[in-house]
């Protein structure tokens, strides 16, 4: 009961309450984001690195196979760009939703 009251505290019966469905919006896009990058990743490294390695192998690229490549060099070089990609976007999101981290002038901290 304490908590009820807390949680009403401060406002009168005509204050209209607090509008937080942006932060359940925002959410919901980093987590989407968030599930779309890392099933690419999965794709990458456990689908074209493990599962249709023999398959890869099949195709030579400068002297090594594609398989092995996706298995060795693939999965890091793409989970690196994802991060990247991650990054850039969230900025974009951030400044969508108000919430992204700048000085008066604009510049990023």
């Amino acid at each position: 009961m304490a908590e009820a009251e807390h949680a009403t505290e401060g406002r009168g019966e005509d204050s209209p309450a607090v509008d937080d469905s942006w932060r359940k919006e925002y959410w919901r896009r980093n987590v989407r984001l968030m599930v779309i990058l890392l099933s690419i990743w999965f794709t990458v490294s456990f689908v074209c690195g493990i599962l249709l390695v023999e398959q890869l192998n099949e195709i030579v690229i400068n002297g090594f196979p594609l398989g092995f490549w996706f298995a060795q060099q693939g999965s890091i070089y793409t989970f690196v760009l994802l991060i990247l990609v991650y990054a850039l976007r969230m900025d974009r999101l951030d400044d969508e939703y108000g919430v992204s981290e700048r000085d008066g002038n604009g510049r990023r901290l």
